[in-house]
């Protein structure tokens, strides 16, 4: 299967949204399971196949990118792998998100037909226009009582600032709904059956209520028409209507999915830009994850693969290493269940079990000559100081803080005054996590104390410049785990003085890898 026939996605969303159930029914679609429910059910019966840490089982909640493939064959464009990264849409987890958003061709935007844009939407869909992704917008909920179809698009239109294309319109909503006609077979989805899910039943020959007749003609002409390279350059999002639980509209975004969205992307390695043509294999680490099985704890390292053809077994040099690994584990994920991969293409995701020498932002490649750019860390919004209750486990603590630093939960800092580590992370829930962590995988119980400081500045420049400024500054500043210098802000405005004080010094509120 050629590269062509890669969609790598993600699905971004405000948490409630219904991420997790238009997740379940694109996989029950491409067959990866076999059981609605099977994602997310009600109650305590099954968690989401993607949900497997124990705080998100408590809290229903995820908190991890999952990875899952499905494949599905399409008429006009034979077989298609979509590979869709999982990206947690709870407010806190932004971070990790953030990296999982370098590692896609494209999104869809889920959006509440009730609330609209919401600001945990804005907000990553911000991170896809930094790289251009394309997004196709899902209007989800349209069963349930919404705003006005005219007022959704434009206010997608206006905070956004792209063209919106409607391919669907919905015909009424909530205790009005009847169904959604789509423009391009001009048939229209009605529902049926007790429950009124979408069965598969569409009426061609439908006569619209002629209030709704004259609002979709409206639509479809008081807006611009679907542009692929519009689309694909980040300018237009073509709008779906629908609902994920009763299984409306899910098929029309699944082929609009096939049909547009971009196969595998350039990747920028500096001033240049890797082809996914090129023969040589390259990829990119965008997640580590650890403890997956807790039984093994094992490490598996999220790769991107960017160019040429991977051969289970072939040599690979890690950046941050400098010497080939050879790759014997390869894993390609189905839902929960995965499987050792022989082969893979540009566009795939593989996870390298490991043993803490992959990190996010390493670079593989056979040649060692290149390295991929744009993967952010971000100054932590949060910082807490971390204290042992028992201090004989001082070097657990070290290497837990190291693990978890490594997956991108938190953020490390090593203070020059002191002997307190201070952990960074962008939302209290990842602080949870920590503890949660620390106690369940690593048998190390701590608590987490207030620091004197309120965020973090990388700080660049030329070296003298720099031993001056250490030489002024030592109680606020720290090492990260890279062993970069780390200026540690009381408030912003701490960073606004030294930044007037210092115009020869960068303070940076990201890092790139």
């Amino acid at each position: 299967m050629s590269t062509n026939s890669r969609r790598t996605f993600a699905i971004i969303s405000h948490p409630d949204a219904g991420k997790t159930t238009l997740t379940e029914k694109l996989l029950l679609q491409g067959g990866a399971i076999h059981l609605a429910g099977e994602v997310k059910a009600r109650g305590a019966a099954r968690r989401a196949r993607s949900d497997w840490m124990k705080i998100e089982q408590q809290r229903g909640i995820s908190v991890t990118s999952s990875v899952m493939t499905f494949e599905r064959a399409f008429d006009d464009l034979g077989d298609v792998t979509f590979n869709l990264l999982d990206t947690p849409g709870h407010e806190d987890f932004s971070e990790d998100t953030y990296r999982t958003l370098t590692a896609v061709d494209s999104a869809i935007m889920v959006i509440d037909a009730a609330k609209g844009i919401e600001p945990q939407t804005r907000k990553l869909f911000e991170v896809c226009r930094l790289r251009s992704v394309p997004i196709i917008t899902f209007v989800n909920k349209v069963d349930r009582e919404g705003r006005p179809v005219f007022e959704l698009l434009d206010e997608i239109a206006d905070m956004l600032a792209l063209d919106v294309s409607p391919q669907m319109f919905p015909v009424g909503m909530g205790g009005e709904f009847e169904g959604i006609l789509d423009y391009a077979t001009g048939s229209i989805a009605r529902p049926e059956g007790p429950s009124k899910e979408f069965l598969g039943k569409r009426d061609a020959n439908a006569v619209l209520p002629e209030q709704f007749a004259e609002n979709a003609e409206l639509a479809q002409i008081g807006y611009p028409e679907f542009d692929l390279e519009a689309y694909r350059s980040g300018d237009l999002t073509p709008v779906y209507f629908g609902s994920a639980l009763k299984n409306f509209g899910v098929t029309e975004l699944i082929e609009a999915i096939a049909k547009y969205a971009p196969p595998p992307r350039p990747q920028p390695a500096g001033d240049e830009h890797i082809s996914p043509e090129r023969d040589e294999v390259t990829g990119f680490i965008f997640k580590v994850q650890a403890n997956m099985d807790p039984n093994h704890r094992d490490r598996i390292a999220f790769m991107r693969q960017v160019s040429g053809t991977f051969k289970r077994g072939m040599k690979l040099t890690p950046s941050g290493l400098g010497k080939p690994i050879a790759i014997h584990s390869p894993i390609l994920f189905f839902a929960q269940d995965r499987e050792i991969a022989d082969t893979a293409e540009a566009g795939d995701i593989i996870g390298i079990p490991n043993h803490g020498t992959l990190r996010v932002g390493d670079t593989l490649s056979e040649t060692n000559t290149l390295r991929f750019t744009g993967l952010p860390n971000f100054a932590p919004e949060i910082l807490r100081r971390v204290r042992l209750k028992d201090p004989t486990k001082t070097k657990q603590l070290r290497k837990a803080l190291d693990d978890l630093s490594e997956e991108g939960v938190i953020q490390v800092f090593y203070p020059e005054l002191g002997a307190q580590h201070i952990v960074g992370v962008v939302g209290q829930l990842q602080l949870e996590v920590l503890i949660s962590r620390l106690s369940a995988e690593y048998k190390v119980e701590a608590a987490l104390e207030a620091a004197p400081f309120a965020t973090a500045r990388w700080v660049k420049g030329p070296q003298e410049l720099l031993d001056q400024f250490e030489s002024f500054n030592r109680a606020n500043l720290a090492k990260d785990r890279d062993g970069d210098l780390v200026f540690m802000a009381k408030s912003p405005w701490d960073v606004g003085y030294q930044e007037e004080k210092n115009p020869d010094l960068t303070f940076s509120a990201t890092k790139e890898r």
